[in-house]
């Protein structure tokens, strides 16, 4: 249900090709700018309806879903069979990831929310007054979510995940005539590709200008941040992730954590490696390269030192843990536990490079609070 910014760091840190006989024609414009987000296409088409496609929906993803965004009154144009037809801006919809919940907040469309499987991990306060009002629907979990009840909710449609082409529940939701949209922003591997996903989320609303004022402010903080980072001599050395069985998992050097741990500065130990996903390493190997490291950042659900050595002894053997320099990203929950920075970190990541910026380099942000992070003691 909720993935992980980091999907652990471990712990817990679009071409649209259409039919041109059917939906497109020689007019056509791309209109909506996408800069850094690379698995989404937006098309404009006749009478203000778009083409839209998802072309990497999940990992290893052979080909994408296609949806031909109707505005309400017009007539359905032609259109292939396997394109979902959505009428908009849309009325209701179900979400299933807490990262989308920003993104109807910063478009002001918090109240089209009316439901979502396990309302407890939503941190949102706009969105937790709607649930306790009773305007959302807690549908149970996201794996089993109740099929019967999202179907008397009637809503205009679902914004789904997916991580392979057996889209399990959504398939049956499919079936039963609700449109299902698949939103693959965790896929992206810069931190404002995953941000820019709010001009996704605002096509069905009719709102990509509010979504592109949002994301040029959260781009312009990005880039002014990441640029106070290179203005600094030092690289201190970073240790990230924790032990999960008998190996360490931590984000592989092309994975979405090292990007923004390089744009604030900081030596990733392991920023020479390939993968953009997460590495398994032995507790030793980890601890030859690693032992000495100036700081330890994301370490999963443990919120203090003495909860991490209780854990494993061994963790208390390594420099940033001696020198308590070891950070969690977990500082704000919401009134049910939910971790804001898993809800809301997609699509700020100016506010965590801002964090990692003030942790690795205190002295250029002097000013500034952490929001997210949060030294353990």
């Amino acid at each position: 249900m909720k993935k992980s910014i980091w999907l652990l760091v471990v712990g817990c840190w679009l071409v649209v090709s259409c039919d041109t006989k059917s939906a497109s024609s020689k007019s056509e414009v791309d209109r909506v700018s996408i800069n850094y987000a690379k698995g989404f296409t937006i098309r404009e088409l006749a009478n203000g309806n778009k083409l839209v496609e998802v072309g990497y929906p999940y990992q290893g993803a052979k080909s994408g879903y296609r949806y031909l965004l109707v505005q309400r009154g017009n007539e359905i144009p032609k259109h292939e069979d396997n394109v979902e037809v959505i009428n908009v801006p849309i009325e209701s919809i179900v979400c299933t990831s807490t990262t989308h919940i920003p993104l109807l907040d910063y478009l002001d469309e918090t109240n089209k929310l009316i439901g979502f499987p396990t309302t407890d991990y939503i941190s949102s306060e706009k969105t937790r007054k709607r649930i306790d009002e009773g305007k959302v629907k807690d549908l149970g979990m996201d794996k089993g979510i109740n099929i019967e009840e999202l179907f008397l909710l009637k809503p205009s449609m679902v914004m789904g995940y997916a991580m392979s082409s057996d889209l399990g529940q959504l398939k049956k939701i499919k079936e039963l005539g609700v449109p299902v949209v698949i939103n693959a922003e965790y896929l992206e591997k810069h931190p404002l590709g995953r941000a820019e996903w709010i001009k996704f989320m605002a096509l069905f609303f009719n709102k990509e200008k509010a979504a592109d004022s949002v994301f040029r402010v959260i781009e312009k903080e990005y880039l002014t941040t990441q640029s106070l980072a290179k203005s600094s001599s030092s690289k201190p050395t970073i240790l990230s992730g924790i032990v999960y069985g008998d190996v360490w998992f931590m984000p592989g050097g092309k994975n979405y954590a090292a990007t923004l741990l390089k744009d604030a500065g900081c030596n990733y130990l392991w920023s020479d490696t390939e993968s953009n996903g997460f590495l398994e390493i032995s507790f030793e190997s980890v601890f030859s390269k690693a032992k000495d490291a100036d700081l330890w950042i994301g370490v999963g659900s443990f919120k203090s030192l003495k909860e991490i050595e209780a854990s494993e002894k061994r963790y208390a053997l390594f420099k940033p843990f001696k020198e308590k320099n070891v950070f969690t990203y977990n500082a704000r929950q919401g009134a049910k536990g939910g971790s804001e920075f898993l809800e809301l970190g997609y699509l700020r990541p100016d506010i965590i490079l801002k964090d990692l910026v003030k942790i690795a380099h205190p002295e250029l942000l002097s000013e500034y609070r952490l929001y997210f992070h949060k030294k353990l003691e």
